[in-house]
């Protein structure tokens, strides 16, 4: 039996999930599954992940402190993240009152001109609780900026929102009038 870094193969499922599915010869459906078995046939042929089984992909998502994936009737996809072109098709669902939103310092001035843009991702990405809003803003700041959003009324007026998993909401855009910066 051979030693399986379960982290290095979460991050390339990751990558070919969600944003280079061509790379490895994946046919994501419109909701972003693929069958597992096309899966694994394309980690071992082309990414040397010659023992990888399904029960390693159910271990990855099993133990995953940030539910990333989920397994289903033979097939895979990543819940959020994506950037790939074809937009993965959500359901809207009403989000929590409160959401909150992670950034560097340095982005605050475009965002209290444009709102919160999904940039070279599919969706905004919004968090249940400010501990991961902070966590996901020190990615690329030491000191990040915690948005604020009124998800409640943006929801009310119509802005759409989608849940990505018990941490986190996805939205379109998020207009400005719906941001409270901190001051």
């Amino acid at each position: 039996m051979s030693f399986i870094n379960y982290l290095k193969l979460s991050k390339e499922i990751s990558y070919a999930l969600r944003h280079a599915p061509w790379e490895y010869e994946l046919e994501l459906d419109e909701n972003g599954w693929v069958g597992v078995e096309q899966l694994l046939t394309a980690l071992k042929e082309n990414n040397g992940w010659k023992s990888v089984t399904i029960e390693d992909l159910e271990h990855i998502i099993e133990g995953s402190d940030k539910k990333r994936h989920e397994l289903i009737d033979g097939k895979i996809r990543a819940l959020y993240g994506h950037s790939v072109n074809k937009k993965i098709v959500k359901e809207s669902s009403e989000p929590p009152v409160i959401l909150f939103h992670g950034t560097a310092r340095r982005f605050l001035e475009l965002i209290e001109s444009n709102g919160l843009l999904p940039k070279g991702r599919q969706y905004v990405h919004l968090s249940n609780d400010i501990e991961t809003a902070i966590q996901v803003g020190k990615r690329r700041d030491d000191k990040p900026i915690i948005l604020e959003i009124d998800a409640k009324r943006a929801w009310d007026e119509g802005v759409r929102f989608y849940l990505g998993n018990d941490k986190v909401w996805l939205a379109d855009i998020i207009p400005i009038k719906y941001i409270k910066v901190p001051s």
